[in-house]
């Protein structure tokens, strides 16, 4: 996401990104990346309910995951970044209604650009827009309640994980005509990537998992792409291939996470450090500044974002008592939860 947001914070818009006319103005690289995001975000989370089928554990956990970072990056937004860019003074920057408003209307996950008052960070379209990476969080836990309700309703199955693919790409092909419908169209258009992630860990045990499975969905995904059909068939091809990728036993792989999961850290604060550099360079920067300074910072407010915020979040997840049951998931796995 830093590469499209890059040229979003330094040029207004991504008209100019590699991937946007690579694919025929179809899809950025970020976007993308959203897609991949939530067939990944599928797969583990429908695990997570599996492994330990506790509404009540499942609902503190994946809360734990998202609000304690966004709330620690919305702080140092409001109370770090915008004193520092805001032309009013402090006291008419911590009086005016617009700094409540970002505090409210981010922490509720209302989409929108939710400025703070008196900051712009460059003249162009995205300029005074804090952080345009959070809309996703919305329909993240939308999905998280689509897993609880269907681990409650005993449906984790396949076939309804196929039914939710089969209503992502209608959702895609149609947007124009359910876009009157609001957050239920703007929902339904990312079941498809999230119900691909259900439907491949449900056969994460079979022999699909091999490399000409994996060739012949890259050729889908590039046939896709020249079909201009490559949004709608994302969760099939690329589905695939971001599972067959997580699942590769590469020499490198085991050092992605030695400092940490630094992932859910660079997603919060990739867009304000991106903003941040453009105003340095005096409200107008090229792409490629914003990418090279942004990468390393991002990376460092992840790491600590993950060590002092993040880690410790989890580990006060895992501090409810567990329910002592097994899900029909893993009676069908031949195996019970543990205590």
């Amino acid at each position: 996401m830093l590469f499209t947001h890059a040229f979003v914070v330094a040029e207004g818009g991504q008209w100019n990104e590699p991937v946007v006319w690579l694919t025929g103005n179809q899809c950025p690289l970020g976007l993308m990346g959203v897609f991949v995001f939530f067939c990944i975000s599928g797969y583990l989370v429908t695990q997570s309910w599996v492994d330990d089928p506790s509404p009540l554990r499942f609902a503190v956990k994946r809360s734990l995951r998202i609000f304690p970072g966004l709330w620690v990056s919305l702080l140092l937004s409001a109370c770090v970044i915008g004193p520092l860019v805001t032309h009013l003074t402090l006291a008419a920057y911590f009086t005016d209604g617009r700094f409540w408003d970002f505090w409210h209307r981010n922490l509720l996950l209302e989409l929108g650009d939710h400025p703070l008052p008196g900051v712009l960070f460059s003249t162009n379209q995205a300029g005074d827009t804090v952080n345009g990476s959070l809309w996703t969080l919305r329909y993240e836990l939308i999905m998280y309640g689509l897993v609880l309700l269907l681990g409650l309703s005993r449906m984790i199955r396949l076939w309804v994980a196929v039914l939710l693919i089969a209503v992502g790409i209608i959702a895609v092909q149609f947007d124009a005509i359910l876009d009157r419908f609001g957050d239920i169209a703007e929902a339904a258009w990312f079941v498809g990537f999230f119900g691909a992630g259900i439907a491949f860990y449900r056969v994460r045990s079979s022999g699909i998992w091999i490399w000409p499975v994996a060739l012949a969905a890259l050729g889908g995904l590039i046939v896709s792409s020249r079909m201009h059909l490559l949004i709608p068939l994302f969760p099939i091809f690329g589905g695939y291939l971001t599972v067959y990728a997580a699942r590769l036993d590469l020499p490198w792989t085991g050092q992605a996470t030695r400092y940490g999961d630094l992932s859910y850290g660079t997603y919060l604060y990739g867009w304000p450090v991106e903003q941040l550099v453009v105003y340095c360079h005096g409200g107008a920067a090229s792409w490629q500044s914003v990418f090279f300074w942004s990468v390393p910072l991002s990376l460092i407010l992840a790491f600590i974002s993950w060590h002092l915020v993040e880690r410790w979040a989890i580990r006060l997840g895992r501090l409810v008592p567990r329910q002592i049951q097994a899900s029909p998931e893993r009676l069908q796995d031949g195996r019970r939860s543990p205590p």
